[in-house]
């Protein structure tokens, strides 16, 4: 038999003899995570690991080792306080979206939000409406819902097979699952009509990479993330654009829009902000301080 400590061992050096510099980490999540322990092994190290257990970890070592991110070689993510499901389907969710889903938090409580705990006897429909477009894994949906016992939150993709992955995300929240409501369409297109010009806050991380930087991102990126989830177009503006423009038609007018962006598109997302009629704009800096989050509010 094969203890756990060894099994550590081998997977360190099998990652290591692929060139990640990651090695020592990606092996010790990935033994952890078969093992079932939370933390460190100490508790099972000595142990011996069963047969199909060793036969996981090495499989798993070996899609790393072919550069398959961690993330989906594990299959599950943190971000904030959510712990989330995520596949080739879905972006991974990074510290960047963190920051834009911390934004978002901070925009829904100024607009009168209520935080605490999800009261199941309180009847009537939701008094705060928000828009997550682009959903992907459920991330900035999950963010809001999870927080806010009363926003009533519509999480879209036009991605079915994104969906698919925010729909087990959802099952495995708890209460706030009762709170989304899952749109497949084209960013505003899937939402309803009635809900024009209700929307208390629309957030989004949609894609903005333009077609030419695919080439330049990390190959752990551009080889296994959805390229429609990345790449907006010729310009890697054109999402965000099309997201700025269609926003006042759904808030309402005291409303805020949170979007997620390039740094080198922040200029122009602040012009587009104000073409659209937007009363007051800034751009958010992300934790290494590049400008990364549009904040657009009503009057």
């Amino acid at each position: 038999m094969t203890t756990w400590r060894s099994l550590l061992h081998e997977a360190r050096a099998d990652l290591a003899a692929a060139g990640l510099p990651t090695a020592d980490v990606d092996a010790r999540r990935i033994v952890e995570e078969v093992s079932g322990s939370a933390g460190p092994l100490t508790w099972v190290a000595e142990q011996d690991a069963p047969r199909l257990a060793a036969r996981r970890v090495r499989d798993m070592v070996r899609r790393r080792a072919n550069g398959e991110p961690l993330q989906y070689v594990l299959g599950s993510w943190s971000f904030l306080d959510l712990d989330l499901y995520v596949d080739p389907r879905v972006l991974i969710p990074r510290p960047e979206t963190e920051c834009t889903a911390l934004v978002a938090r901070a925009e829904a409580e100024r607009l009168g939000a209520r935080r605490g705990r999800r009261d199941p006897w309180r009847g009537g429909l939701a008094s705060f409406l928000v828009a997550d477009l682009g959903t992907g894994s459920g991330a900035l949906a999950l963010a809001v819902a999870t927080v806010f016992p009363d926003a009533e939150v519509w999480a879209t993709d036009a991605s079915r097979d994104a969906l698919a992955v925010a729909r087990a995300n959802l099952a495995g929240c708890g209460g706030a699952a009762a709170q989304v409501r899952v749109a497949e369409g084209d960013w505003f297109d899937a939402l309803p009509d009635e809900l024009r010009s209700r929307f208390r806050l629309v957030v989004s991380n949609p894609p903005y990479v333009a077609a030419a930087e695919l080439a330049n991102l990390p190959v752990e990126v551009a080889a296994h993330e959805p390229v429609a989830a990345l790449v907006s177009g010729p310009t890697g503006f054109e999402a965000i654009a099309r997201i700025v423009a269609g926003a006042p038609e759904y808030l309402d007018g005291a409303g805020t829009l949170v979007v997620e962006i390039a740094p080198h598109h922040a200029g122009d997302a602040l012009a587009a902000a104000r073409q659209a009629g937007f009363a007051e704009t800034r751009v958010e800096c992300d934790l290494v301080g590049r400008e990364r989050v549009l904040v657009a509010r009503g009057g």
